[in-house]
């Protein structure tokens, strides 16, 4: 019903509003794509909700095209003074609001539209708006990273339109993600014969060169290229072909690698870069190539692009890796990546396309210590030493379209981080009690963990103990957390060398 409620509607839209309705039917103000943020948190609209006025009489129709060049010229705000001009450009929008109007308009600003949409059933409703097939319309929005853009493609030109959207220099595509697995033995259980490589403790960057014009860009799809220099500076010396898309890790690093939080520091920092990379130096390590000389290379076994990057780069900026089926030589492996301070191992279907967006097991990774990525979905107040502090967090992973607590933990941060979070956790606010703050699922946690156990207390009926935050890994969106299946996947194969009681629901 949603699906052709959906199509519908959208088949009745102006080629001018496709694009920006989708958006805003999604609570995103900016394509994925786009390295561009609002920076504008629940103070600046509650202070332009507080300003609103009458909205103006009806021939002056606010139209959503209109809506989304203000968002735009929020988004170009910077330097001294952007914060005033941000919240008159803000408060300007809501004047000409009714009630109802600027109700949902704060909800998209702040993707909370709570309508029952998702990008799921807006892409299936899309595809049947536009007559063409749903993995069309899907792989359309993997390789272009704007969904707006594909639903207008897709309406005004249909599969033909859709089927030019590809692999294109200096728009990022969506990264391919891996499954977790406890043990080597089972990665080769599900691969058999595969390539094994070092799993990094780094921020995961996509590389667009042309020329001497080199962009980088973070799994998030947002552009990084001002906070490595050195990176820069490497792809332009060391790699020759004229246009080439690569993916690797930057990873901190001085006589060995440096904890996850080191490279963060570099990623978001834009203002003394040549400061900071003496106290916190990078090395890169590429693992894939999806575009050469204009080739696009993601639906080529993963053994052809290996060798077309080994043609592109020199060896010691990739991976290193091995290809096996000896689980001995593999658990080898596995023990020289910890022993050089690295995370473990990704195991790789030697035969497998390079599947742009998503999760499978063609890619397989195995920690000794085991974690998963999760999202805060609420907080506690602290009390004693972190009082003051938003420092007992709730752990949700992925389920269905939201997400289910399977844990709690005030451990793993600093003072400092503590400040931080807090502070973040109250811009993403949605309700409060006297205890507790519940909040908009955005920051992604790498949590480790002990063992998971059955648990009444969560309805996700299991809990994971003694939880602990390893990194805050800011480099990942809420749709790469980890799933309550492979939480649930996780409890299970615990039994291999365990007892067991009752298997959670």
């Amino acid at each position: 019903m949603k699906i052709e409620l959906l199509s519908s509607f959208l088949r009745n839209l102006g080629p001018g509003e496709i694009r920006p309705t989708v958006l805003f039917l999604l609570g995103r103000s900016l394509p994925e794509s786009d390295s561009k943020t609002l920076d504008v948190g629940y103070a600046t609209i509650g202070k332009a909700l507080e300003r609103r006025q009458q909205p103006l009489v009806a021939e002056d129709e606010f139209t959503i095209g209109e809506f989304f060049s203000i968002l735009s010229k929020v988004a170009d705000a910077a330097g001294a003074g952007s914060r005033k001009v941000k919240e008159s450009l803000i408060s300007g929008i809501f004047t000409r609001l009714s009630r109802e109007e600027a109700e949902y308009v704060t909800r998209s600003l702040f993707g909370e539209m709570r309508i029952g949409v998702n990008e799921g059933i807006l892409l299936d409703a899309v595809a049947v708006a536009s007559g063409a097939s749903s993995e069309t319309v899907r792989t359309a929005n993997m390789l272009s990273g704007d969904i707006g853009s594909v639903a207008e493609e897709a309406l005004l030109g249909g599969k033909d339109g859709l089927e030019r959207i590809g692999a294109r220099l200096f728009v990022p595509l969506k990264p391919m993600l891996a499954e977790t697995v406890s043990s080597v033995e089972e990665a080769i259980g599900i691969l058999g014969r595969a390539a094994f490589e070092f799993k990094l403790d780094g921020a995961r960057i996509q590389i667009h060169k042309q020329g001497d014009v080199v962009r980088i860009f973070s799994r998030r799809l947002t552009e990084v290229t001002d906070s490595l220099p050195e990176v820069v500076d490497a792809i332009r010396s060391r790699v020759a072909v004229e246009r080439v898309i690569l993916e690797g890790e930057a990873v901190a690093f001085t006589d060995r690698p440096l904890p996850f939080q080191e490279i963060m520091r570099r990623m978001t920092r834009v203002h003394g870069v040549d400061r900071t990379k003496e106290i916190i130096p990078i090395r890169l390590y590429l693992f894939d190539i999806l575009l050469r000389e204009g080739k696009v290379l993601i639906g080529l076994p993963y053994e052809e692009r290996w060798s077309m990057l080994n043609e592109t780069a020199p060896p010691d900026v990739i991976v290193p890796r091995l290809v096996t089926a000896d689980p001995a030589e593999a658990a080898a492996f596995l023990d020289r990546a910890l022993a050089e301070g690295h995370e473990g191992l990704v195991a790789k279907s030697l035969d497998g396309q390079y599947v742009v967006g998503k999760r499978g097991k063609r890619w397989l990774k195995i920690k000794r210590s085991v974690t998963l990525d999760l999202v805060i979905t609420a907080a506690d107040w602290g009390y004693g030493r972190r009082e003051g502090w938003l420092s007992d967090y709730y752990l949700g992973a992925r389920s269905g379209e939201g997400f289910e607590v399977v844990g709690k933990t005030y451990k793993g941060l600093t003072d400092e981080e503590f400040e931080r979070m807090t502070e973040k956790l109250l811009e993403l606010k949605t309700v409060e009690t006297h205890h507790t703050v519940r909040v908009t699922p955005e920051v992604v946690v790498e949590v480790a963990f002990d063992e998971i156990q059955r648990s009444p207390k969560y309805d996700s009926g299991v809990a994971l103990r003694f939880a602990r935050i390893k990194s805050i890994r800011s480099d990942k969106s809420p749709a790469e957390a980890d799933t309550l299946a492979t939480v649930k996947r996780m409890y299970e194969e615990q039994f291999r060398t365990k007892g067991r009681a009752v298997s959670p629901g």
